[in-house]
């Protein structure tokens, strides 16, 4: 298995390429610019097309069209970026297309700046757009991750049928790492049955009339309603670390996930029964995971946010232990210093940091 070093944006682009993916539709803003330079490179290697929209909405319609051919598509940007795909994400999803769409997450709110931020955390898994739709949201907390989950990202996109969203954060996508970049088990592409291939297809392929009543709509929202709800009881990861005899939790993903860790084996030094769970899918939120805490005093989510994580931990637990948030703004890290402090703090416990 082959090793390179590279930045989490350049793992993001290398993993595209060994999917399968043979269409990008984006446009350059930091911190993601990494992934279409890279792609920019390498991709018409491996027989594929690179393509700088005028701007974000454009290239994630650019993505729609591409993706009713069945080909595999992926398209990056950053938080402002990200917002005006908005529109674009509702109809692929009502659509039904397979689209990968990379968000390395800068703060905000407006133009905001580069550090490390979560702060999209609700506009990717509330839905940006309007309707009601999800898409799968998958949370990677190193470089190894940021590779494997493109992979994965490719494959839940077409086997649901579904947009997929890596959400990162700056700090990941710049970080230069060791990463095993391993090829997909099978070098064919799943069937599509459904694609848009002209008069050839049309004695294979059953065609879909939509009009707009109001009796039609309600109709095929319950579909859609009745796959989302198949995906939130399917897809839920979540790694856990130190949470069978714990007494209390951190809850954190992604940038803060791997902060955590660290947090949890100082507390471990120490004699603190503390574990983290760390949530992969950030939708579906793996509520699953929080089910059997029963010993569980307390939980402390770790965010580079205002707190929105904390909402969704709340509603996994049912309100049944205390919930409380430690968090940075303006593209500010946490420590694991701080994350003891505060938690020694909130549930009044004698911590040396």
């Amino acid at each position: 298995m082959e090793k390179h070093l590279l930045k989490g944006n350049e793992a993001i682009a290398e993993a595209a390429i060994r999917s399968g993916c043979k269409l990008f539709f984006g446009y350059p803003i930091t911190p993601s610019t990494e992934i279409i330079e890279y792609l920019s490179k390498h991709m018409p290697k491996a027989g594929g097309t690179v393509l700088q929209g005028e701007d974000e909405i454009a290239s994630i319609n650019m993505c729609y069209g591409a993706a009713c051919t069945g080909a595999r598509v992926m398209t990056a940007s950053s938080s402002p970026g990200f917002s005006l795909k908005q529109e674009g994400m509702s109809y692929l999803a009502a659509a039904q297309l397979p689209v990968v769409v990379v968000n390395i997450n800068r703060n905000g709110p407006g133009l905001g700046g580069l550090g490390p931020n979560q702060g999209d955390y609700f506009q990717c898994t509330k839905g940006g757009g309007h309707g009601d739709y999800k898409v799968i949201v998958l949370a990677p907390s190193k470089g190894q991750e940021m590779y494997d989950y493109t992979m994965e990202a490719f494959e839940l996109a077409d086997a649901y049928r579904t947009p997929v969203i890596i959400l990162a954060d700056g700090m990941l996508g710049q970080t230069m790492e060791p990463i095993e970049c391993k090829e997909r088990s099978s070098s064919e592409l799943p069937a599509k049955e459904w694609v848009t291939n002209g008069c050839q297809g049309r004695t294979k392929r059953k065609i879909a009339m939509y009009n707009l009543t109001n009796e039609a709509g309600e109709a095929t929202a319950k579909h859609l309603q009745e796959k989302f709800n198949h995906m939130r009881e399917a897809e839920q990861r979540w790694e856990n670390y130190y949470t069978d005899d714990a007494d209390y939790l951190l809850v954190g993903y992604g940038t803060c996930g791997r902060v955590a860790k660290s947090a949890v084996q100082l507390a471990r030094q120490q004699g603190i029964k503390l574990g983290l769970i760390r949530p992969i899918t950030l939708w579906p939120f793996p509520e699953k995971a929080f089910a059997h805490l029963t010993n569980v005093k307390g939980i402390l989510t770790v965010e580079l946010n205002a707190g929105q994580m904390i909402e969704d931990v709340k509603l996994a637990v049912n309100c049944s232990v205390p919930v409380h948030l430690h968090n940075r703004l303006g593209g500010m890290l946490l420590s694991e210093n701080s994350i003891l402090r505060q938690f020694g703090q909130v549930f009044q416990l004698e911590v040396k940091v």
